[in-house]
């Protein structure tokens, strides 16, 4: 069933690239939504994909669904590395506060933080992923499986060897991501979870959304199919069964990095509030200061805990699409030019199949496609 259906999808994926080429008539609006509900269904039918959830916007028009074990489109997933821009724009809300500027040096707050160039390293370097620092610890297998609180993370990070001067390469690193977070919780003396919820959550009205499980119960989740899971999260192996992505221990950590929950709904109105920024969350200014690329020609566009222009995602979006993926297998962005956002959510990591292939790739490809 998973080989045929596999089959199914790479011809989904061969019919969008048919149709790019050929130069065919601009498909309707309605017309992409279909093809989007019907790679989900499928997928979901065939038990490929558990659970899934879907919404797109295309100029006026709106769509979303629910599938498989996802009754709801209420229902809330692990959202993985989609968790970054949601911890990033809590500490922004600091920013809007003249708590901190983009170009002062993280020793400025953590002043633990040195050594080693690290005396270079500046909040905007975390952000844009050109730090030095790495993506994991070298022990997050074993910080993870002993139970360890947040705070053992981020004393790791500090620790941890840099990959290279500051600014002069890019690697993707959740560990950057976490010692930004470790910056906001110091300036507003408050647990992260706690920041995100009353400067993101509540203000958006994000009711089904939360950074680690807030007031969610397991039955408002979506497990995931850690048979799948990535390598940090276990690699769905039998002695990660207490750490692994279904865990109470990582459900609850809220790792700012990976450890956020939430329907699609709440992450479109997230999206919303950098395309249509309304004073809710961030200054309209720093909402547009999140979503433009910060880092060199040279080096990977990025955003501030964001992926911008996102052309292996969306191949046809503009160079102003913003949003980000999640090993968990999500994926979420908004283009500002075209006027189209898509949200979709699955329990499939995305390391089960090739990134092309993957189910939330082709409903994605199906919305974004002219």
């Amino acid at each position: 069933m998973h080989t045929i259906h596999r089959r199914t999808l790479l011809g989904f994926a061969t019919a969008f690239t048919t149709t790019r080429l050929l130069g065919a008539t601009p498909m309707t609006d309605e017309a992409r939504f279909d093809q989007a509900a019907k790679i989900l269904s499928d997928a979901t039918a065939s038990g490929q994909v558990r659970a899934a959830a879907m919404v797109a916007k295309c100029n006026s028009k709106e769509f979303s669904q629910a599938f498989g074990e996802a009754k709801s489109v209420d229902a809330s997933f692990l959202l993985g590395s989609i968790s970054k821009p949601i911890s990033m724009a809590a500490l922004m809300t600091l920013f809007d506060q003249g708590k901190f500027a983009l170009d002062d040096s993280v020793q400025k707050y953590l002043p633990e933080f040195k050594g080693e160039l690290r005396e270079r390293v500046t909040i905007r370097h975390l952000l844009t992923h050109v730090s030095g620092l790495p993506d994991q610890l070298p022990n997050n297998a074993e910080l993870r499986a002993g139970h360890a609180p947040l705070s053992e993370f981020i004393k790791g990070a500090m620790d941890v060897p840099l990959g290279f001067a500051p600014g002069s390469r890019y690697e993707y690193s959740s560990m950057a991501i976490l010692l930004a977070a470790e910056i906001a919780q110091r300036l507003s003396n408050q647990d992260i979870r706690e920041l995100v919820a009353a400067r993101v959550l509540t203000p958006l009205g994000m009711r089904h959304s939360a950074l680690g499980m807030g007031t969610l119960g397991p039955s408002d989740i979506m497990p995931a199919q850690v048979e799948f899971g990535a390598v940090e999260s276990g690699g769905g192996s039998e002695d990660s069964r207490t750490w692994d992505w279904n865990s109470p221990f990582w459900r609850e950590l809220g790792a700012p990095w990976g450890g956020a929950h939430a329907s699609v709904a709440d992450i479109a109105k997230f999206l919303e509030a950098f395309l249509k920024p309304d004073g809710r969350m961030l200054r309209p200014e720093t909402a547009a200061l999140m979503i433009r690329n910060h880092n060199p020609a040279a080096l990977e566009s990025r955003g501030l805990g964001f992926d911008v222009g996102m052309q292996s995602v969306c191949a046809t979006c503009s160079d102003r699409t913003f949003g980000h993926t999640g090993s968990t297998g999500t994926i979420a962005w908004a283009d500002p030019e075209n006027d189209r956002l898509c949200v979709v959510l699955t329990t499939l990591p995305a390391r089960a199949l090739d990134a092309a292939t993957h189910p939330r790739q082709l409903a994605s490809d199906a919305i974004c496609q002219q």
